[in-house]
């Protein structure tokens, strides 16, 4: 397993050089490390690793180019590429490109190997400073959490296996969980999670965390937990369907930062809410051309039953600003219209608070998990009118599909409550340092780096 270890002498060194430093680098050498390098065509290009021999044929130095974009990612090769053994970085480095460095090094390691296939084993990194290493320890576990749950199937991921997952997560934590399951979403007055759900065999449920002293500002996180969807009676043809199981993303991005916030103690009231549904094909299907209620008794007309997210998302935000927290974030897979404007790698964020938004891009920008501002343009809520109910689920022109789900949302949210949401897909779509295809946390890290800005206890630091 690749892991961080407290500072060990005998660690090997692994020294940074970037491309641009690589003659001086090179300069510096003895004769049989620049012949060694120039044999092994080693230029300090990003992902190049050179292994330098000792006297006997032992490895006593690691050499690796630098990934200018972001350190995050200039470790990630290391767990695959180097034999087992103890390293450590060589030289003092900037304690917020250090933090990157780790991280990086950490998830390099990650693989999914609940049904095959194993993990890198053996490869340590050696960090003296031991608030460190547990933090970065903490952001790997909180991401690795999420990439597990978006990448199992369904079949071992329904609604109640979420539930329990975010219920072993509580009893960690010292959290409290209570969960709403199936009928009792109606008597309970989430009436739209109820309807998605209900033509499934695995019951829909509400599930709630709540963590944290009272007296700390209340931070709300709602993530859409769409276990599978078929489109429901909309059904979806077989290549939209494919990937489905990871329509829960937002809720394994929503749990994966609510474990993070609580390992490392912010200082905020936190509740995590995730409505968990699949959204099935059976005789109890929602129809298009219904009119169901919501939480707050708005009245929506179904225009497409594959718009199920919004629907779920609508009762969970209405609850959430119930209790007017003093900050609501929503993540969710909500639109493939998000994926055509901003390709796989770039979420999108919704806000019509600048300073929360602005806030967001920062914590994406300093941490190498960037986020893109769309805007919520409130004259395209012209396209979710209804003639016969207060909404319609489904936009009336295919243009701008983010942002009309986007403004979806909106109506649910009190009016003046700080609110971001996040369009994001959850998905790695091809392999790269540190990121094997399949699921991916993004927007995760984002979030906690604005948080804990926002919510820092050195009140300097606020923002």
């Amino acid at each position: 397993m690749t892991r961080l270890v407290p500072a060990d002498s005998s660690a090997i060194p692994i020294q940074i050089v970037s491309r641009e430093g690589f003659n001086d680098w090179q300069a510096a050498q003895p004769e049989p490390v620049r012949n060694w390098a120039r044999v092994q065509r080693f230029e300090g290009a990003p992902g190049q690793t050179l292994c330098l021999p000792g006297d006997k044929g032992e490895l006593v130095q690691v050499v690796v180019g630098a990934t200018p974009a972001s350190p995050l990612w200039t470790l990630a090769l290391l767990p695959d590429s180097l034999p087992a053994g103890c390293y450590r970085l060589a030289e003092d480095i900037d304690a917020a490109q250090l933090e990157l460095l780790l991280l990086g090094f950490l998830i390099g390691g990650y693989r999914f190997t609940r049904y095959s296939g194993k993990a890198p084993e053996g490869v340590t990194l050696a960090v003296s400073d031991q608030s460190l290493l547990k933090r970065v320890s903490d952001i790997a576990a909180a991401w690795s959490l999420a990439r597990d749950l978006v990448n199992t199937p369904t079949e071992d991921l329904g609604p109640a296996e979420l539930a329990e997952v975010a219920a072993a997560v509580a009893k960690r934590h010292d959290a409290t969980i209570r969960v709403v399951v199936g009928q009792a979403l109606l008597e309970q007055n989430f009436p739209a999670i109820h309807a998605v759900g209900r033509a499934s065999h695995r019951a829909p449920r509400l599930i709630e965390l709540d963590w944290g002293d009272p007296g700390d500002p209340a931070v709300t996180l709602v993530g859409k937990g769409v276990c599978f969807d078929t489109g429901g009676l909309n059904i979806k043809g077989g290549e939209g369907m494919a990937l489905m199981k990871k329509d829960m993303g937002g809720a394994a991005v929503a749990l994966g930062l609510a474990q993070l916030v609580m390992a490392q103690r912010l200082p905020v009231r936190l509740k995590l809410l995730i409505p968990a549904v699949e959204n099935a094909l059976g005789p109890d299907s929602y129809r298009p051309g219904e009119v169901i209620n919501t939480r707050p008794g708005l009245r929506v007309e179904i225009g497409n039953t594959d718009a199920e997210g919004r629907l779920i998302l609508g009762d969970a935000l209405s609850y959430a600003g119930e209790q007017r927290p003093e900050l609501l974030l929503d993540f969710a897979t909500l639109t493939g219209a998000a994926r055509v404007a901003l390709g796989a790698d770039l979420p999108a964020l919704f806000s019509d608070d600048d300073g929360l938004a602005d806030g967001l891009l920062a914590g994406g920008r300093a941490v190498g998990d960037p986020l893109w501002r769309m805007p919520l343009w409130d004259d395209y809520l012209l396209d979710l009118s209804s003639a016969i109910a207060d909404l319609n689920n489904a936009g009336s022109s295919r243009m701008g599909g983010a942002i009309t789900a986007a403004l979806y949302l909106k109506r649910f949210v009190p009016a003046g409550l700080p609110w971001a949401h996040v369009d994001t897909y959850c998905w790695n779509p091809k392999a790269r340092p540190g990121r094997p295809p399949g699921g991916e946390a993004q927007s995760l890290r984002a979030a906690f780096s604005y948080l804990e800005w926002r919510y820092s206890e050195q009140p300097e630091q606020r923002r």
